[in-house]
């Protein structure tokens, strides 16, 4: 293919032809990879033009489904399923606890330190997104489980983060993909099949959101639990209150007369 021949209509085209097909796999990944790659061949002078500037813009629909969740029954399954590994089941209990019961984010599990565990007053620092930090309150649970972890099987080493490679010398994890990981092979080994093609380690921390909702929990008291920054990122949520929504919905329009 003659790079240099590309036009911006080339792209469009191509574009729209990905988009359309039956099952695309994420619709934001095309256009993305599409952009970098554009820009790649005109910094190295492959292309006349940033044909990265003509990539057209994708509708996304990720509102308009449900939260991927587990049921809070799949949710125990998946945990018992990970402690009962003998090798390193502490390790990965601890981690998808925190997700299960505290709402944190993968990369947020991996990112804590000793010093964020305040032990006396049962409180943790979870080094959030956007370089904001919070203290959530650590339940008896999740306190006995760390304590686990640290006293019998992290091992020996200079690393300061908690969660650290079974292996020596016992680094720590250079992003989430450890828990995604973890939580693929749970989901598997406990005959679970999500509801959707792509699901990550944000499976848990949706499904405590949906439980507490379940629960009668306002929005308002599950943004806090989940550290919200926007009321937006809550609204989602808002889906899955089946008892609520039907309190105001409105009545179906017929010929004849309202239904």
């Amino acid at each position: 293919m003659d790079l240099m021949r590309l036009r911006a209509a080339d792209t469009t085209d191509f574009v729209q032809h990905a988009m359309a097909r039956r099952a695309p796999y994420r619709d934001k990944t095309v256009t993305t990879h599409l952009r970098t790659f554009f820009q790649y061949l005109f910094a190295r002078g492959v292309t006349a033009t940033n044909l990265a500037l003509s990539i057209p813009k994708t509708a996304q629909r990720w509102d308009a489904r449900l939260p991927r969740h587990l049921s809070p029954v799949g949710v125990e399954a998946v945990l018992a399923s990970v402690r009962g590994n003998p090798r390193h089941g502490a390790r990965d209990y601890a981690m998808l606890l925190l997700m299960a019961r505290l709402g944190l984010r993968a990369h947020e599990v991996i990112a804590i330190r000793l010093d964020d565990i305040d032990w006396r007053a049962g409180e943790l620092l979870v080094r959030g997104k956007g370089e904001l930090h919070d203290r959530v309150p650590i339940s008896g649970e999740v306190g006995e489980v760390l304590s686990r972890y640290l006293r019998d099987e992290r091992g020996p080493t200079t690393c300061r983060e908690v969660f650290v490679s079974h292996r020596a010398p016992h680094r720590a994890f250079k992003d989430g993909q450890i828990v995604n990981a973890i939580i693929k092979d749970a989901l598997a080994a406990t005959g679970q099949k999500p509801v959707t093609p792509y699901v990550g380690s944000h499976v848990l921390r949706h499904s405590l959101a949906t439980r507490l909702v379940n629960a009668g929990a306002s929005l308002d008291e599950v943004r806090d639990v989940l550290r919200h920054r926007s009321r937006s990122s809550t609204m989602i949520y808002a889906r899955l209150d089946i008892d609520g929504l039907r309190s105001v919905a409105q009545p179906w329009p017929v010929v004849g007369g309202v239904q």
